[in-house]
């Protein structure tokens, strides 16, 4: 074990660590596990753009109350440095294990620092750590969270004064300070409870969970439906922050005929039933699909733990439940309101580069703006605070990933925003005499069928990333002139900010976004290959997209197919 990983284990077995903590350690110690220490002590757990994420356990590569002490140290410097320390700062937390810890000690360290705390009693969704630090005009805000990972993990999201998670420049400068702080002695610390009885920790009023539901609510486009719809409704907050705020929130919106699926409605950070807490997953939705089903139900939604990404299953006229993925919920929402909304003047939606172009046909139709960001909600947030310096009004934000965000009172997706508008379209084609999933086809017939898909590689550790690097630099300057039956048309290279002509080989302008590793192929027929690096794990993400007639379906599945094969040939040939 070298010297480092050495030095780390006798720093941590020292007075200033819990007994527990300590004794954490040492049983791997005398159980002889030198991988395991190795691994939880051959680095420090990196605060990223977003913040931390990782395994829970003792350690300096794990998520622990030492590494959220030092974590939040760094953070209050640099709020002293760059922001207003007299604003406070909003701390939320989802309901995992360590969650509540992890808060508290966040608190602890903030307001040693003199930085007034809004604290959540109770657990709550990030979207509504957005909404508070919005209304209580906070400097900042951080979500405990590891938002749809396992339960060995947990996290810390990070988010700044307009409620959106930290970008350019932020984001580094938060990483600096936090870098800086290499010593627990360097964090300030005063107990929870003696911060609280000084007034340096104020507990947020559930009048603002009350004023946020009053704002969800303003999104309804048909307000007339839900009250005298026979809909029926199961939902699922996967033992997550949805459990109380989602039914009030339909509620509210005039949904009588509510099912929360019981087995998964009490907030457990263990997840029993499903391993990968994570809607986009087929196995996280397969008990509410099969009870919905057995039930007669018209729709099973469900959300992560931290309530900002929804999953949805539509009844279609066999009785049979149908999973849709995130493109296909992201193009019902942008289409309805598109069609049924009254729009403001200059209206503008986003969407992420790796989102459905199936909304920039709803869009180009109906006169709507659209501007393509990276993937990645933050940059959603960012150009809303660009539209209000451009005169263009907000009305729709998606990515493929399940996060949508309907109105700019919250920076961050909003999985409360998206199910109450998903139910009310729901119920609004039904009492048309249709349904979502025939609008869902009705849309396919007039703009062509989309078929998208993703492939992820997970290749860990040195040897995994350097295989990442060299895929990736593959697609960079051995780009391929052909993909099966299709030909490559254009390279954009969010690196480099190029867009490359690959039929002439010239550029042909610039991408016009910050710089990120990724790389587009846009191909014959309308096809396209997304590939980029995960920024939270050791993965590589490829996107694929294949278009055709609905009537035609069948072929562009197949085609599909062939599209993925024959890149994945090239790229790991």
């Amino acid at each position: 074990m070298n010297q480092n990983v050495q030095k780390r284990i006798q720093e941590w077995l020292g007075p200033e660590y819990d007994e527990e903590t300590r004794a954490e350690i040492q049983n791997l110690i005398d159980a002889g596990n030198e991988k395991e220490l190795e691994d939880r002590f051959y680095t420090e757990l990196e605060f990223g753009t977003g913040g931390l994420r990782g395994i829970i356990g003792a350690g300096t590569n794990r998520m622990n109350r030492y590494v959220v002490r030092k974590a939040t140290q760094g953070l209050a410097n640099y709020i002293y440095a760059k922001g207003d320390p007299k604003k406070g700062i909003v701390i939320g937390r989802d309901s995992r294990i360590m969650s509540d810890v992890f808060a508290f000690e966040t608190a602890a360290v903030m307001a040693a620092n003199g930085i007034k705390v809004y604290f959540y009693e109770d657990i709550h969704p990030t979207p509504m750590v957005s909404f508070a630090i919005r209304e209580l005009k906070a400097q900042a805000g951080v979500m405990i969270t590891a938002s749809h990972n396992p339960k060995e993990y947990n996290g810390y999201k990070v988010m700044w004064d307009d409620g959106c998670q930290v970008t350019p420049p932020a984001d580094k400068g938060i990483i600096e300070e936090v870098r800086k702080i290499t010593s627990l002695s360097q964090v300030k610390y005063l107990p929870f409870e003696e911060a609280k009885a000084q007034g340096l920790i104020e507990v947020i009023d559930t009048k603002i969970d009350a004023l946020y539901l009053e704002r969800v609510k303003t999104i309804s486009i048909h307000p007339e439906v839900a009250p005298s719809s026979d809909v029926k409704i199961c939902y699922s907050p996967l033992y997550g922050t949805g459990y109380k705020i989602i039914p009030a929130a339909l509620k509210v919106w005039g949904f009588e005929n509510v099912y929360v699926l019981p087995e998964q409605a009490t907030p457990n950070g263990n997840f029993p039933t499903t391993p990968y807490p994570n809607p986009e997953e087929t196995e996280a939705m397969a008990r509410g699909i099969n009870f919905a089903s057995e039930n007669n139900y018209d729709i099973f939604i469900a959300t992560d733990p931290d309530a900002d990404r929804l999953g949805v299953a539509l009844r279609d006229r066999t009785g049979k439940m149908v999973l849709l993925n995130g493109n296909q919920i992201a193009t019902l929402l942008a289409y309805y309101v598109a069609t049924e909304k009254k729009l403001p003047p200059n209206p503008w939606m986003v969407k992420t580069i790796v989102t459905t172009d199936l909304i920039a046909d709803i869009t180009n139709e109906h006169k709507i703006g659209l501007t393509d960001v990276l993937t990645g909600f933050k940059w959603i947030g960012l150009k809303i605070r660009e539209f209000e310096n451009e005169g263009k009004n907000f009305v729709f934000g998606c990515e493929e990933s399940h996060g949508v965000l309907l109105a700019d009172f919250v920076r961050d997706k909003d999985a409360i925003m998206g199910v109450s508008l998903f139910a009310e379209l729901t119920a609004y084609y039904k009492s048309k005499g249709t349904s979502a999933l025939n609008v869902l086809y009705d849309i396919y017939r007039k703009y062509g069928f989309y078929k998208e898909s993703q492939k992820s590689l997970t290749l860990s550790g040195v040897e995994g990333l350097s295989q990442i690097k060299a895929m990736m630099e593959k697609l960079r300057t051995n780009t391929p002139k052909n993909l099966g039956k299709w030909q490559v048309l254009e390279k954009q290279d969010m690196k480099t900010d190029e867009i490359i002509d690959m039929t002439t080989g010239q550029k042909k302008g610039r991408t016009g976004l910050p710089s990120s590793d990724v790389v587009v192929l846009k191909l014959s027929d309308g096809a396209k290959v997304v590939a980029r690096p995960s920024g939270t794990e050791p993965k590589i993400k490829f996107y694929f997209t294949t278009r055709g007639r609905f009537d035609e379906m069948n072929t562009v599945e197949k085609e599909h197919e062939m599209l993925r094969q024959a890149f994945l040939l090239y790229i790991q040939g």
